[in-house]
């Protein structure tokens, strides 16, 4: 017998990849879901492959191509406009699945939490993105763009403080 590529989880071809998408629905308006670790595993690929959609230069076609997976258009805009751009310099490993201790009731299943990484109030904080690990706080954020608040302000300061000098 061939070696299977995914796991059916029981369920039938056309089951399975609805329920699949309803995970991956999930994980991206709540970020973080619990579930068995069967079905996490198997639903970290689809949510990756959707945040590599919504990295995708050209946005029109990663929507395109990301609809075909997430159902609502709450759903679709987070990931297009809050996730895509969260993840913007990370090349893959945006999910994590940490193994529970207590199984299910019912069955003794293993569950599993599955949650994007950098993101607030996760449970473990994330590695930073390779790029960015050899580098200091002020690297990074002159690399993003981004100014420094408190030198910002202490610049305003010191120009008002000036000012009040000269009249």
């Amino acid at each position: 017998m061939p070696n299977k590529k995914y796991r059916t989880l029981g369920r039938p071809k056309k089951h399975r990849l609805a329920m699949l998408r309803n995970l991956a629905t999930s994980l991206i308006t709540h970020e973080r879901i619990v579930t068995t670790f069967g079905k996490a595993m198997e639903v970290r690929g689809l949510a990756e492959r959707l945040i590599t959609y919504a990295k995708k230069e050209d946005k029109l076609h990663g929507r395109r191509l990301a609809n075909q997976y997430v159902f609502t258009k709450d759903a679709q805009t987070k990931l297009m406009n809050v996730l895509g751009p969260r993840y913007q310099f990370r090349e893959g490993g945006y999910t994590r699945v940490m193994k529970l201790a207590r199984p299910q009731h019912i069955n003794k299943a293993d569950m599993a939490v599955i949650e994007y990484v950098d993101r607030p109030g996760e449970i473990r904080a994330a590695r930073p993105p390779t790029s960015f690990q050899n580098k200091t706080i002020e690297e990074v954020m002159k690399e993003l763009g981004i100014e420094d608040p408190v030198k910002k302000q202490i610049a305003e300061i010191e120009s008002g403080e000036e000012e009040e000098k000269k009249e």
